[in-house]
């Protein structure tokens, strides 16, 4: 590892390893304790069996953090691509949706909860403002999410509704033109109900200059966030919440450069925009001491507009340079509607506190019914203006139950079993239209054992299970593809169920009087029939084919290892280390440089650096002036299964400053503050028509993540 940054690593290492609750700010002289509220009941971090990772709110604020992938890079074996202008395409130990294009994708393989609300294929959304905590749940969580939560979940927490009326104006001013204004109210709204209101605007002028247009705004962020969370507790065995979530965004879409850098010559900057409007209503009765029944209905509608320019280029370059074909012109548009449906009814049974020989379970009803509507342009000079539209549904029926058994003062056992039935209906102005079915089943059986009143250990075993399909795409255009990508598809029209097995132990520690915290997992997963994405170009037909391939089985294995020490008062430090080892039996693809079909034998999979970590410090100079300081990377790692390109490994240097009072706080922060060039997706073709450079050669094209960045923020609570 070629690390700028190896003498403070090394220093940082010699006092502790990570941090399973990044940044829980501690006035005491002993570590907060962290609950988990993403699992059927509230548990305290270090007594949860699992890989979890929680991003506390102090971690958010001092990285000045808007969105998810700011955050992201502080947790061991998790990564993200991003092929849109938010990089919403999570993976966790390597197994992850990479990017969506044409094709319908039945559920993306990390789920994404906003409290109770399924965010999942809308996870542009994924705004931290007014946010407690980010909870991250590696490995299948089938038995809770069913195959929403294939290989993690995601879960967002936000502040709740107050006793007392609260309120807090924010903002934010940084490099790039970038600003955001936010302001919440919390506070009773009479005896019984109390409510919260969070609203902010962000924007961003982007990191991109467009030569062709002279303009530095193309690759913008436009993003309004609004939640509305009422609580009413009529008496002391009965709860509801109503609340509304309101997303609006228009950013710009114009990040790649022929030359890799941040100036683009494309003649129509592109757009991805989303609107997500959704509500969700809970209930929550005790029937008595040992019975209660949760319900909640969730309803969520997205619209979004993506398109880009797909030769990024402009007339004016071709006069410049001498361009084979000269400019296309095309652009590649999509439009989706999707809306969902949610419904989710269970009984808790059993006490919160287990002696031995007690027992508790849980028993549960499930429904979701979704469908997605995508109206698909490709208006181009060379190939003409080809549309098309499809209508995509689905309906999810599961019935689960999870059963923990006490059985010792040390020794608890956990059994979990979800039955989910899957049906699609896929149609599309092609003519084409499939119908399908599944019967999937998760699984998990995990045993805890307390070693000590400070020490517990676990071992667990969990099964994934996620639906097979049609790859409309690839199905569609097979009649139009040239005779060897005729035959070479024809096994691949269809994708198989996968199965994802994860066999894991961990251990999970307080020492030093609960100043040092320390959790690690060693884990195995084995998947069969892995849906891997994979692209091929039929150059004598003109056409990019996208397509699931699940010919192949799939391994990895791995560490995580987090820690917090509290040294002192004044000093905490922190690090989250991910190895991860992954291996591809097999998988054929048209290589572009071979310009055959070849079988690719035993390779990483894509995303799937194998290290990952974050260190750093947090200072306390006074009772009002704190400092943070972090070093974070990972190893490079393959983007794609039609080529052997990597994006390299990188090291990225992050710090704020905070002063905080009664009522204001003051951050002033900087990310990659080494101004490091470094990609978060990549592509591989021939794209670039000037001759001078060697037209339409195949080249590798990195979307860069960000620059330098810097600002000042601030609050003030009333």
């Amino acid at each position: 590892m070629n690390n700028p940054y190896r003498p403070l690593v090394a220093a940082l290492v010699l006092y502790g390893t990570g941090a399973p609750a990044f940044g829980q700010q501690n006035t005491s002289d002993a570590l907060e304790e962290v609950i988990v509220t993403a699992n059927y009941r509230d548990a305290a971090l270090m007594n949860t069996v699992g890989s979890i990772s929680v991003v506390g709110q102090d971690t958010i604020s001092e990285r000045a953090a808007q969105h998810l992938e700011d955050v992201l890079n502080a947790v061991p074996n998790v990564t993200w691509a991003s092929g849109a202008s938010r990089s919403r395409f999570v993976q966790v130990r390597g197994v992850g949706d990479l990017e969506q294009y044409y094709d319908p994708k039945y559920y993306p393989s990390v789920g994404m909860m906003l409290d109770k609300l399924e965010l999942g294929d809308s996870a542009n959304a994924g705004m931290l403002f007014d946010v407690a905590q980010v909870e991250v749940l590696r490995g299948p969580q089938g038995t809770r999410f069913g195959a929403s939560a294939h290989a993690g979940m995601i879960n967002i927490r936000t502040h709740a509704p107050t006793d007392e009326f609260e309120g807090e104006l924010s903002g934010g001013a940084g490099n790039y033109d970038s600003y955001n204004l936010g302001l919440v109210l919390s506070g009773p709204l009479s005896e019984n109900l109390k409510g919260r209101v969070a609203v902010q605007q962000n924007n961003s002028d982007g990191y991109i200059d467009n030569d062709r247009l002279n303009r530095d705004a193309t690759n913008d962020f436009d993003e309004l966030t609004a939640r509305t969370r009422l609580q009413w507790t009529p008496t002391d065995r009965s709860s509801y919440e109503l609340s509304a979530f309101y997303f609006d965004s228009d950013n710009g879409l114009d990040a790649w450069s022929l030359d890799n850098d941040r100036t683009t010559q494309s003649d129509q900057p592109g757009k991805d925009t989303q609107e997500t409007l959704a509500f969700t209503a809970s209930g929550n009765w005790l029937l008595d001491d040992e019975h209660t029944v949760e319900a909640t209905v969730s309803y969520t509608d997205t619209e979004s507009h993506y398109r880009y320019d797909a030769d990024w280029v402009s007339d004016e370059l071709c006069q410049t340079y001498l361009c084979s074909f000269g400019n296309d012109t095309a652009q590649e548009i999509f439009d989706r509607d999707r809306d969902r449906l949610v419904a989710d009814l269970r009984l808790l049974g059993g006490g919160n506190d287990l002696g031995a020989g007690e027992s508790r379970y849980v028993i549960g009803l499930y429904a979701n019914d979704g469908s997605e509507t995508l109206d698909y342009s490709y208006p181009s000079i060379w190939y003409g203006n080809y549309s098309s539209s499809s209508d995509y549904d689905t309906d999810r029926y599961a019935i689960y139950g999870e059963y923990e058994y006490q059985a010792s003062d040390r020794l608890s056992l956990t059994a979990g079993l979800r039955l989910e039935r899957f049906e699609d209906d896929y149609k599309d102005s092609n003519a084409f239209s499939t119908d399908g079915s599944d019967d999937l089943w998760n699984a998990e059986l995990s045993a805890r054992y307390d070693w000590t009143d400070d020490t517990m250990v676990y071992a667990t075993v969990a099964r994934g299970g996620k639906p097979g399909g049609v790859n409309t795409t690839a199905s569609a255009n097979q009649p139009w593809m040239s005779p060897a990508f005729q035959d070479f598809t024809a096994e691949k029209l269809s994708f198989d169920d996968e199965t994802l097995w994860n066999t894991e132990i961990g251990i999970k520690t307080r020492q030093f009087d609960q100043r040092l915290s320390l959790t690690a997992a060693l884990f195995y997963m084995d998947r069969d029939n892995a849906q891997l994405e994979n692209w091929m170009w039929d150059d004598s037909a003109g056409l990019w084919i996208g397509y699931l391939d699940s010919t192949s089985g799939a391994n990895s294995y791995g560490l995580e290892l987090e820690s917090t020490f509290l040294v002192n008062d004044r000093l905490e430090l922190f690090a989250n280390v991910g190895w991860l080892e992954t291996e591809v039996d097999s998988i054929a693809a048209f290589d572009l440089d071979a310009w055959d079909f070849v079988d690719k034998q035993d390779r990483d999979q894509a995303k799937s650096p194998n290290y990952q970590y974050n260190i750093g410090a947090r200072v306390s100079f006074t009772q009002q002036l704190s400092g943070r300081l972090e070093v974070e990377g990972q190893d490079d790692s393959y983007y794609g299964y039609y080529h052997d390109g990597k994006l390299d490994s990188y090291d990225l240097l992050n710090a704020s400053l905070q002063w905080t009072s009664s009522s204001f706080g003051v951050t002033l922060w900087g990310r990659n503050l080494s101004d490091e060039d470094y990609a978060v997706h990549g592509l591989y073709f021939g794209n670039d028509p000037r001759d001078d450079f060697g037209a339409f050669q195949n080249e590798t094209y990195l979307q860069l993540g960000q620059p330098r960045t810097y600002g000042l923020n601030f609050t003030y609570s009333f």
